[in-house]
């Protein structure tokens, strides 16, 4: 923490149970920050997804008038904080002093508040321009305020521009491999216009049917995703050199994620797609290479 300039017992204090709450819900991402990123930023980059991944949880759990009045509350505690420059809340005390130190734009933050909102209730896609809208307010705030915070000040328009097209692929990659866990809670997060494009209903995915149209849908939202993703590898030229094995680690990851849903086919309707561990370790190694090339698909 001294190299992030975490100095004062109470913000170190805030800092530790950052770490400890990313090193409980996400292992591997926890891992992967400390071994790919300067210890300056380490503190930072995990205070950031510490806020952002609460947030997040906050919005999926219990009954939806629960987690409206779960999140009203937290919302107003985070515009008070932002307002006055304190909080008690560890996780939102972190974030504000990392927030301070690497010069967030507040307009982030604020936009992902909004943007959670979608998520207390979720209505569906209908349309591309319905999921694009989705990134637009949600996932590139999120990602802004987290491994954006790389970046001082959130960085160039140019690094931001990039930023949304990780976001797009990124999202679109856990949609696909969260299917069968999101079927299950009742949301389905692909465009309804996809599935009548491909001749399914959602009736065949909830039941886990191994139908052409099924197949030909998975496979045609993997090859959005990435293609998206590919494009997306250019952010990797915009940040610092020091910076960038943990975003190269994060397209591998979410290359690998692709195609072990492209080899389950529709059975992705039926269960996650799992990481497969020793693959991880392969990608964290890979990220240390300054060259970034994903194999077709």
């Amino acid at each position: 923490m001294d190299a992030a300039g975490v100095t004062s017992g109470t913000d170190r204090a805030a800092y530790s149970k950052a770490k400890q709450f990313m090193l409980s819900r996400e292992p591997a991402g926890h891992l992967a920050v400390r071994l790919l990123i300067p210890d300056r930023l380490q503190p930072h980059i995990l205070a950031g997804y510490a806020f952002a991944s609460f947030t997040d949880d906050l919005c999926d759990r219990g009954t939806v008038e629960e987690r409206t009045r779960r999140y009203a509350g937290w919302a107003e505690q985070v515009r008070t904080a932002l307002d006055t420059g304190t909080a008690r809340h560890p996780l939102l005390r972190a974030f504000l002093h990392t927030a301070e130190a690497r010069e967030l734009p507040r307009s982030w933050v604020d936009s992902y508040l909004v943007g959670a909102e979608v998520d207390l209730d979720f209505p569906g896609f209908t349309t591309e321009d319905d999921y694009q809208a989705y990134i637009e307010k949600l996932t590139w705030p999120f990602l802004m305020i987290t491994s954006g915070l790389s970046m001082p000040g959130g960085g160039t328009q140019a690094f931001a521009d990039s930023c949304r097209l990780l976001a797009d692929a990124c999202q679109r990659t856990d949609f696909l491999t969260d299917l069968a866990e999101d079927l299950r809670d009742g949301r389905l997060y692909l465009p309804t216009d996809d599935l009548e494009k491909h001749g399914v209903v959602r009736a065949d995915l909830e039941n886990g049917r191994n139908l052409p149209g099924v197949r030909s849908l998975l496979t045609a939202t993997a090859t959005a995703a990435h293609a998206t993703l590919r494009e997306a590898t250019r952010i990797v030229a915009e940040l610092p050199e020091e910076q960038r094995p943990l975003t190269r680690f994060v397209i591998l990851l979410h290359d690998h994620r692709l195609r072990r849903a492209r080899s389950m086919g529709a059975a992705v309707t039926r269960g996650p797609v799992r990481d497969n561990p020793i693959e991880c370790v392969r990608l964290l190694v890979r990220a240390h290479r300054r060259t970034l090339n994903l194999p077709a698909t």
